[in-house]
């Protein structure tokens, strides 16, 4: 059986792909536009990665589409992607749900707007059973957060006689993260040509392959994707062995 943590391993298909979506604001500053436009058509860009994936036959996909440093961001900003949320929950949940696709959200959600909150609850529950690509949205996350949570659960099970010391171990950590029962991304894939995680799953990431794409996020395409997974499949992974030669 797999352990809920290691990536796979092998050629193939990737099991699990999560996407650092970059280059939105550049994008649309480049043609002269406002950065909410920047922001919609990156959202398109979100619709053209998940048919591709369901496609392809990836199991898992995670975005990261808003980070705990976002919030801080202008709030005429901060607004427009809180509609544009908004417009993708109401507007692709039935279609998403059509397709098979189980939808979960990481991250704080608790500091969304009440409304926000209950449009992803309830597409997590429409799409609870689905059976096909399980896509997480990465919302108000950051890694270093999700650790620290992490930590406090697992002093407070200690406390409370629910945990051993000496059970705590990588497996009992990944139990209590965000991603519990999500195996770890075999591939990460950036775009806009940064070169850096940007506090993105800083635990889960620990054997992943990192592909960086100069391709603005808005113009990410089904070939990108595909031009991704190629790269990893040419790669060895070893996990830290030596594999001694044929």
């Amino acid at each position: 059986m797999q352990s809920a943590m290691k990536p796979s391993g092998g050629e193939g298909t990737p099991v699990h792909v999560a996407i650092i979506m970059n280059g939105n604001g550049r994008w649309a500053k480049s043609r002269g536009m406002p950065r909410a436009m920047g922001h919609k058509r990156g959202a398109e860009a979100v619709r053209r990665t998940v048919e591709a994936a369901g496609e392809i036959g990836i199991s898992y996909l995670t975005l990261f589409g808003f980070s705990s440093e976002n919030w801080s961001r202008p709030k005429q900003e901060i607004g427009d992607l809180m509609g544009l949320l908004r417009l993708y929950l109401r507007s692709e949940i039935a279609e998403l749900h059509r397709k098979n696709v189980r939808l979960r959200m990481i991250g704080d959600r608790s500091r969304f707007e009440r409304d926000i909150i209950a449009l992803i609850e309830e597409a997590e529950r429409m799409t609870a059973e689905n059976s096909g690509l399980t896509l997480v949205l990465a919302l108000s996350y950051g890694g270093r957060q999700e650790i620290v949570a992490a930590i406090r659960s697992i002093v407070q099970d200690v406390g409370n006689s629910k945990l051993l010391p000496e059970e705590i171990d990588v497996e009992c950590v990944h139990g209590y993260l965000h991603t519990a029962g999500i195996p770890d991304p075999d591939l990460l894939i950036r775009t806009s040509g940064e070169q850096r995680i940007s506090n993105f799953l800083l635990w889960q990431l620990a054997y992943t392959e990192f592909v960086f794409l100069d391709t603005l996020w808005p113009d990410f395409s089904a070939n990108d994707f595909r031009r991704a997974i190629s790269e990893f499949n040419d790669r060895d992974r070893r996990y830290g062995a030596v594999v001694a030669p044929n």
